[in-house]
């Protein structure tokens, strides 16, 4: 059996709307499968609409958090309820194409445990936004050592690959690169994003910025090197201005100026602040992980009383 996990945050344009442009690619091709959307704590009439379908549809299985704990909350909670044998991740909106599901399908009964949807290009997006898109991707693929510039969050996993995620103990978790790091044999599949048919987009770029920062910080500690690479540059920095001083001494030159004192006092205070806050969102999230406090609290299910 398929199971298709479906994250859903303030959706109530699209949970019919996904719900049957699934099923139908589905029914089509004679796939067994269940339908699990996750209510990420939405605002609006999302999970009415998920229980309404339910009641219609023996195959679809709904979960409501009792707020907003972010879509990997929402992922790693599908794959956990998921029955199925291999699981595939789609977004409501839409704009990850149902019909790919088929193909991934097909691609793990020819042995595959790991089908990966790669985008084609990254559909309607602001320059600032592709260009930070390109960034972020970038410094995770080096962290994963997997080319992840056009990996997405639609993907189909093994059964295998499922119970390996959720034995991972961490709480931040990052699904797009843990799913790349773990390994096991990996197909791909070229899609082209769609453009939403109704709602809007959640991310906004500031989401989108601490949505950057949590999972460079969680998966990788490449921004603490930083540290280091400040404090070689104040050093180098250092020896270039010793080295004046001394000759100026030599020379019996006085040091003008005491805007240079200013500038260097500055430049230095401010490196040492903004590693100190690098050092501190690291032990910030140590000591998130110690509380062990669970990633998300289902509230309500509906679609298990039949």
């Amino acid at each position: 059996m398929l199971s298709v996990v479906v994250p859903a945050f303030n959706e109530e344009d699209m949970v019919c709307r996904a719900a049957n442009a699934i099923s139908d690619q589905l029914i089509q091709a004679g796939i067994d499968y269940e339908l699990l959307f996750i209510d990420d704590g939405s605002t609006d009439t999302t999970w009415v609409q998920i229980c309404e379908y339910a009641e219609r549809d023996t195959r679809i299985r709904g979960f409501h958090f009792s707020r907003n704990f972010g879509k990997e909350s929402a992922i790693f909670a599908g794959l956990e309820q998921a029955e199925g044998d291999c699981v595939v991740v789609i977004d409501c909106d839409l704009q990850h194409p149902p019909e790919k599901i088929v193909e991934m399908y097909e691609l793990w009964e020819e042995g595959y445990e790991i089908v990966e949807g790669i985008k084609a290009d990254r559909g309607e997006e602001s320059r600032f936004h592709s260009f930070a898109a390109v960034c972020f991707y970038r410094i995770i693929s080096k962290a994963v050592q997997v080319d992840m510039e056009k990996a997405s969050d639609f993907k189909l996993l093994d059964r295998k690959a499922v119970n390996v995620l959720l034995n991972m103990r961490e709480r931040s978790a990052f699904f797009r690169a843990l799913s790349s790091w773990i390994g096991f044999e990996t197909a791909t599949v070229e899609f082209e994003v769609a453009r939403r048919e109704e709602g809007t987009t959640k991310w906004t770029t500031w989401s989108l910025m601490k949505y950057a920062v949590s999972n460079i910080t969680s998966f990788s500690s490449a921004p603490m090197q930083i540290v280091t690479v400040f404090g070689g540059m104040m050093l180098l920095f250092s020896i270039i201005l010793g080295a004046i001083a001394l000759f100026q001494k030599a020379e019996g030159i006085a040091l003008e100026g005491f805007t240079t004192v200013i500038i260097i006092q500055l430049f230095t205070g401010s490196l040492i602040m903004i590693s100190l806050g690098m050092i501190g969102y690291y032990i910030a999230k140590i000591y998130d992980e110690m509380k062990g406090r669970p990633r998300y609290i289902i509230s309500k299910k509906c679609g298990f009383d039949k």
